[in-house]
């Protein structure tokens, strides 16, 4: 017990949140720098950084927050990215305008949960066309463009609903049975994850995702689009370039792009 303790101040403190609102990606990134910094800590170490969050999710009472914590050695899995056309059919899916600015924001600027969740209307510059994250302690801050279309449905999203402070807050009936660690009228991580996965649902699309989905679909689009992996790593707001270089595997991309010996010995003209 005491060690989980332990584990879950030191997450909490480097990262400035509540222990069960750091992801996966976050942890991977910890325990890379920890890696860095220490060069080789005990495997009883890296057990406790996965385990105590977990521990934490059980006595909170998250049964059904069914995340993967990464294992001690990296996930070679790749992520799963949606295509151009499956994300246009998931950002038209949501009937609420909150909805639509909530995917088109996490897809669009490349959010997680947690911070598309800590959005605050003044973190909004249509001036500039940017949007600022804020990290706080330990965490850097960092501008990610805006496009246009997105503005134009956020400023109709906000003079429909009028949101106080937040950027998306939750019901008032929500916020009083709610748990978990979220204690403020924020929108809850439960209801961002059901907005995606009800516009997955409704856009008919089959593939397994979550709202991280979203974010790892930004990434490779834009390494697609030509951007460089450095920019990309920047954009994401990731401490070590390896947690960037994994969209390399998944993105098409280069000089000539993957293709299949079948298209060319029957071509198909669409």
């Amino acid at each position: 017990m005491r060690n989980y303790s332990h584990h879950l101040a030191k997450l909490a403190l480097h990262f400035n949140q509540l222990p069960t609102e750091v992801d996966p990606e976050q942890i991977n990134d910890y325990l890379y720098l920890v890696k860095q910094q220490h060069n080789t800590p005990s495997d009883s170490y890296f057990k406790f950084t996965v385990y105590a969050p977990r521990f934490a999710y059980r006595m909170e009472g998250l049964k059904d927050k069914r995340i993967e914590l990464p294992s001690i050695k990296r996930d070679k899995r790749l992520p799963v990215v949606l295509s151009q056309e499956e994300v246009r059919r998931l950002l038209k899916a949501p009937k609420l305008l909150k909805h639509r600015a909530l995917l088109g924001l996490l897809y669009g600027c490349g959010l997680r949960c947690f911070e598309v969740r800590n959005l605050k209307i003044s973190d909004l510059d249509f001036d500039r066309n940017m949007l600022h994250i804020r990290q706080g302690k330990g965490k850097k801050d960092r501008y990610v463009p805006l496009s246009a279309i997105l503005i134009r449905g956020l400023k109709a999203y906000i003079q429909a609903e009028q949101p106080y402070i937040w950027l998306f807050n939750g019901r008032e009936q929500e916020i009083k049975r709610r748990s978990g660690g979220d204690f403020d009228s924020r929108y809850s991580q439960r209801g961002v994850q059901w907005a995606v996965k009800q516009a997955k649902k409704d856009a008919g699309i089959t593939k397994e995702m979550t709202v991280h989905t979203l974010r790892h679909s930004y990434a490779t689009h834009l390494l697609e689009e030509g951007l460089d992996i450095m920019s990309i790593k920047d954009l994401l707001g990731h401490q070590c370039i390896d947690t960037t270089m994994v969209y390399l595997h998944v993105a098409q991309s280069g000089r000539v792009r993957p293709f299949s010996p079948l298209d060319r010995l029957y071509p198909i003209t669409k």
